[in-house]
This record gives structure tokens, sequence and C-alpha cells, in this order.
């Protein structure tokens, strides 16, 4: 083998892997090294977090004294990680730095995406810390060393608040490429650009393209949220089974793996003849017949969904609904919400979980709804919280809740809201705000304050939160400054104590801001337990709810 760096240090330098903020937010993975096409070159991220604030928490563990666990963790308005790319070529064990451009250098910036588009070229994509800035930066191996002559300033083709920085996929002449930007009316949209030349418009309508496929020399695949003129590789299939889909290619893209989501998870490899216009069906890889099978005699509730109208807006709504479902009588409603900035609760895959057995076994219908801030409807709805978090996402389910208790249906003394992560935030902030729509709800995991949160996601949506930035919608967003309103409902607080994402700090903020009110409250900590609650306390987290739950709605 040959060791390729030698500086590393525990929470201070990373080599070729993220530290705790890159791979949260800005990779969404564990690793930071890329190869080129033939493995002549690695690239590798650098990350200097030695000036990074650290978070601290105890775990407890089963020894005679807990540990302090120790992360370097930016919060808004922080000290940000140093980042830098480096390239080795392998035969020679020589390293040299693909230097961050000047107008994106000369200040704070990330690094989001790495894209080899040959051996000896590589493409760079960098944002500055407001996140409403980009370029695209592509650099030639010349003379050992990395030439970076060619930068497309992504500004120019930013109509939008915040930048989203999908990555390039390159064409067969190793220099134009494919990128998906909002269009002039705000969607998500598969440009064409090439050096020199305004970015050219392929698909376009009031709908978005999600992501790209695949990109060959004859056809650009991609999956998005409507049909449209372009060949549709999944309008033919059974439809009942496939109304949620997604695609994997193989390396020519001849085949491919479709995944699919409607009554039932399905998933069947095809052949692709793009050219012939024809696709076919070669195996059914999982049809979940035995699964069908099983569900045939047991009451399985029904998923519904609809659109209301709020705020100007046609808005999407899913309503899960009991066996035997009557119209004419009145069922308890839980509102399930996340609602953060491009969130999606609707949809059509097919799911077994906490909603199927509220509606199956205690006949409660669970409702979720994207309002305001939610993705995929365009800019002109998933833009309006910028700079404005703990609003106009708060509101619309309180508005989506009196619409559902309209429908005839609901018992409007016996509604409730509940939430993980966002979701526990935007709960709390419907249950501070007075509305009286709600008995009770449940937050697990909620933000509490956007200062105690990470940087990279708070300053990309809220800004900073200085007075000469967005110091007042920060204050105005605390789910603390609204404790005297908790004083009306019923509260379950639920959080780890070893969560390393939304601190156990967000739900102490929270007790202590509800016992100075002097309210009334449960709550429930996980020990040793991270966001997600796994292991043991995954099962006892939704016992206990649906206990809150039942007693909230005087369920026997």
């Amino acid at each position: 083998y040959l060791q390729v760096t030698t500086n590393g240090k525990k929470n201070e330098i990373y080599n070729g892997i993220p530290d705790w903020v890159y791979e949260e937010e800005v990779f969404s993975s564990t690793y930071g090294i890329w190869w080129s096409p033939g493995g002549q070159f690695l690239a590798y991220v650098f990350l200097n977090d030695t000036a990074v604030e650290r978070i601290e928490y105890s775990y407890y563990g089963n020894d005679q004294y807990p540990k302090t666990v120790v992360i370097p963790y930016p919060k808004a308005n922080s000290t940000i990680p140093i980042v830098k790319l480096f390239v080795v070529e392998t035969t020679s064990n020589v390293t040299s730095e693909v230097t961050v451009p000047d107008i994106i250098g000369a200040s704070d910036h990330y690094m989001y995406t790495v894209t080899w588009v040959t051996d000896e070229r590589i493409a760079v994509q960098w944002t500055n810390r407001s996140q409403n800035y980009g370029i695209i930066q592509i650099c030639d191996y010349v003379a050992s060393d990395w030439n970076c002559s060619q930068v497309y300033n992504a500004q120019l083709c930013l109509r939008t608040r915040w930048y989203s920085p999908f990555p390039p996929h390159f064409t067969g002449d190793n220099e134009s490429f494919y990128k998906i930007l909002s269009d002039r009316n705000g969607y998500k949209h598969i440009h064409y650009l090439t050096s020199g030349k305004e970015p050219q418009l392929i698909t376009s309508g009031e709908w978005e393209v999600i992501y790209i496929v695949k990109v060959t020399k004859d056809a650009l695949i991609t999956i998005g949220s409507s049909h449209s003129e372009p060949q549709c590789m999944t309008c033919n299939t059974r439809r009942e089974r496939c109304k949620y889909n997604s695609a994997y290619f193989s390396k020519n893209a001849t085949y491919y793996r479709m995944d699919c989501s409607g009554e039932f998870k399905f998933s069947t490899i095809c052949f692709n003849n793009i050219l012939c216009g024809f696709f076919l069906e070669l195996r059914i890889l999982e049809e979940n017949k035995e699964l069908e099978e099983i569900l045939k005699d047991i009451q399985m509730p029904t998923v519904k969904q609809g659109n209301i109208q709020v705020a100007g807006f046609k808005l999407w709504y899913q309503m899960t609904l009991p066996p035997s479902f009557d119209k004419s009588k009145k069922y308890p409603l839980l509102i399930d919400v996340y609602a953060g900035p491009c969130s999606q609760k609707v949809d059509y895959r097919f799911r077994l979980n906490w909603a199927s057995y509220l509606a199956s076994t205690e006949k409660i219908i669970v409702a979720s709804f994207d309002g305001r801030g939610s993705g995929y409807q365009g800019d002109r709805i998933m833009h309006a919280l910028y700079r404005r978090l703990g609003t106009y996402e708060v509101e619309d389910q309180i508005t989506a809740a009196r619409k559902f208790i309209d429908m005839g249906f609901i018992d409007k003394k016996r509604v409730a809201i509940w939430g993980w992560s966002y979701g526990g935030y935007v709960t709390s902030m419907v249950l501070g705000s007075g509305s009286g729509v709600f008995k009770c709800g449940i937050a697990v995991a909620p933000v509490s304050k956007w200062e105690y949160y990470d940087a990279v996601y708070t300053e990309r949506y809220m800004g900073r939160p200085i007075k000469s930035d967005n110091l007042a919608y920060y204050q105005n967003s605390t789910v603390t400054e609204r404790a005297a309103n908790f004083k009306s409902v019923n509260y379950l607080l639920i959080h780890g104590t070893a969560d390393d994402n939304v601190h156990f700090q967000q739900a102490a903020q929270i007790s202590k801001a509800l016992v100075d009110e002097n309210v009334d409250f449960e709550t429930m900590w996980y020990t040793d337990k991270d966001h997600g609650l796994d292991g043991s306390a995954h099962r006892h987290v939704y016992i206990h709810m649906s206990h809150f739950l039942k007693q909230c709605f005087s369920l026997s």
C-alpha cells in the first residue's frame, strides 16, 4: 500500500473523510475520496477543524464514570472548517492542490461536488458560505499541476434564494455538461452548459426534474415530478404498483434496475434500447407476493392523496384512513409533519409504519401536508421560507388541519400533531402558537433555537444571527419564546442524550422554558441514543407515543 497523508489529527485535521458537518450537510456521505476513471489519480478532501468550536456531551455506558464525547460542530455564525482539495498521482505519489478560485476562496466557502471528467480533467463545485452563489471549476492536469482555466459562474443561472449544487453530468466531448438549475419560471430543469454561452434549457414546464440518472451519447435519462413530452420509461409499467420510481443503470445504459412502489414495493431488471425506443422487462427481482398474501387477510388502512388551497397555492395532502372508513362518522386526527425546506411527505410509496397501526387498530386518521417550503413544486413554494424558518410552514400546518376538520369526518376536539427533528420543531411551534386547533402533540429530537444548529444548514436558509443580517428572524423563530402558550395543550418532549445532530441541549432549553412558565408537560429521554433512537429505544418510543396519543384521544 501507499500512504498518502501523514498530518491527520483527531477532531482537527481530516484527510479523505468528512468531519461531522460535511458528512451531514454537504457530502451526505462518510467518504471524501474520488478516483479518476482509470485509477491514475485520487482526489481527496482536506478539512481543517482546528478553529471549529466543539460540542460536548456525556456518554454514560456502564463504566463508573461517564465518558465525554467531543465533536467539532460549527453552529450558526461560528467558525466553519477550512476546506481544500488535493489530488495524488498514484504512480509517482506526487500530491498537488486544486486551488479554489479567488472569487470564492477570498472568504469562507464550501466544496460540494467533485466530478472526474477524464483521467486528467476534474470538475469541482464550490459555494460561498451563504450558499447563494456557486461556481463549477474545470481543471486539467498539465506539467504535474492542475490548471483551472474554465469557471462556470452559477450565479448567472441563479434566480432563486439559495443555490442548489446539483452535480454536472458531462457529455462525450468532455467539455460541455448537463446540470439541473432553476429556469426563469422557478422550476428545476435540465440545462446544457458549454463554455462562453448562456445555459440552454433542455426540459421545461410546471414540474421539476429531481435528478439526472444517466447521460450517454444517445440519451439523457432523468427522474422528474411529472410526465412530459420526452419518452417515458415507466408509463407503461404496472400502474398500480409503479407510482413512485427510481432506476439504476449499467455503465453503457443497456440495462437498468427499476425500483417502484405503489400498492407494494416492486423491483425488476429491464433491457433498454433507447435508439429503437423500447424497454423490455427481463426479470422481476422482487414482487413482494409473500407480503401481499399475508396482508390479504388483514384489515389494512387506505391511503388517499388530494390537494387543498392554502395561501394561494394548490398544495398536496395525504391521509391514511381506517379500514371501512365512513365519512359520516367523526375520527380523531393526527398530523404527521416534517415541513423542512425542500421536504416531501406526500408521495405514492408503499409503507407499513406507525400510521398504518394507528389507522387500522386505533381508528385514527393520520394526515400529512406539504405546505410552503416543501420541494418539487417550484421555487415560489420552496423558497417562501427563505430567511424566515418557523413562519409559513407552521401557519400552513394549522390551516391544513382546519381544512381537514371542515371536511366533516374529523372530531375537532381530538386533533394532534407530531414530528421528528425539523418535524419536532414545527410540532412545537404549532403547539406554541395558541391556535386552539390542537389538543396535544409529540416532538421527537426538536430544534428549539436555530442558533444551536449547524452553520451549513441554518445559514443556507436563515442567513446569520447578527444584527446586520437576520437576527430578528432568529429571535422570532424560537420554541422557547412560546413556552407560555403550552399551558393549553398536552405536550410530550422526547430526545436522545447522545444526539450528535440536534443536541440534547435543544430539548433541555425547551424543558427549562416550560418549567419557568410553570407548564405541566411530559418528557422521555433515551440514554446514550442518537438522533435516530435505534435499537431497543426505537420500539420503546413508538409504544410510549401510542400510549400518550390514546390518552389524549380518550381511547381505551
